[in-house]
């Protein structure tokens, strides 16, 4: 099956520079994932990722982001008790949606015209029905984008047109964490001190004399810093650092 792209990158040479420009951080993932949820009249969405590695049964999901409010643990936990084994093992076969009741007679998840391209979940143990998006990117990683409601009644595009944004909507979150992983193995202890106190307004003055170093090794360490995260001056180098939760 193949799934439409998002039409904002026209050709491989423009997908690093667009996309780093168009996202910086988790929070910047949740509107999309709030206009998919009300294009199809959802009441909440979660992205799960797959963890751990080898055989299926040392694998585990893990909720990266959910808006399930105040019960969001509780609610997570019943999602992974009821569909999680279910969840591991589908992906590692097939890219069909995965589709489910929930335990009321009109808690229900419909798509006649999908019907045969998709996968329907037994039980109906749940509080709410829902739909389940999987999204297999080998080495970079595996999970689901799924969005769950009281009751659900999909076209065939809406689901063909949410899988495609699903595909989109993980490659960018997970291309964040390489980011931030990458940046953190390149980041010294020293750098990430001296940007830390340079974001609460020292002066390179004071960071020298706070971590016991001269004034133009603080300025070495900030420029090597700076450079390393890709900002064009220190005060953009710092609000880089706090996106990606190096300082605070």
């Amino acid at each position: 099956m193949g799934f439409p792209q998002d039409n904002g990158v026209d050709n491989a040479a423009g997908v690093t520079t667009l996309r780093v420009s168009r996202f910086s951080s988790r929070s910047d993932l949740f509107p999309r994932l709030v206009l998919m949820q009300k294009s199809i009249n959802a009441r909440h969405f979660a992205v799960l990722r797959v963890g751990g590695s080898g055989a299926v049964n040392k694998r585990k999901l893990v909720c990266e982001l959910e808006n399930f409010g105040p019960n969001n643990l509780s609610i997570t936990k019943q999602l992974f008790e009821t569909f999680g084994e279910q969840l591991l093992q589908h992906i590692e076969q097939s890219l069909l949606p995965l589709m489910w009741n929930g335990r009321d007679d009109a808690s229900t998840a419909e798509a006649p015209e999908f019907a045969l391209l998709s996968v329907r979940l037994k039980g109906r143990t749940l509080p709410f029905s829902g739909i389940a998006f999987p999204v297999r990117l080998g080495a970079v990683g595996n999970g689901y984008v799924l969005f769950t409601a009281p009751y659900l009644d999909l076209t065939g595009d809406a689901i063909i047109d949410l899988h495609g944004k699903a595909c989109q909507l993980m490659t960018d979150l997970l291309s964040l964490d390489d980011r931030r992983q990458n940046t953190s193995e390149a980041l010294s202890e020293r750098e990430i001190a001296c940007l830390q106190l340079a974001g609460d307004g020292r002066i390179s003055e004071e960071i020298a004399e706070n971590l016991g170093l001269s004034v133009h090794t603080v300025n070495a360490y900030l420029g090597s810093a700076t450079d390393k995260l890709d900002a064009v001056n220190r005060i953009q180098a710092i609000a880089k650092a706090i996106r990606l939760g190096f300082i605070s």
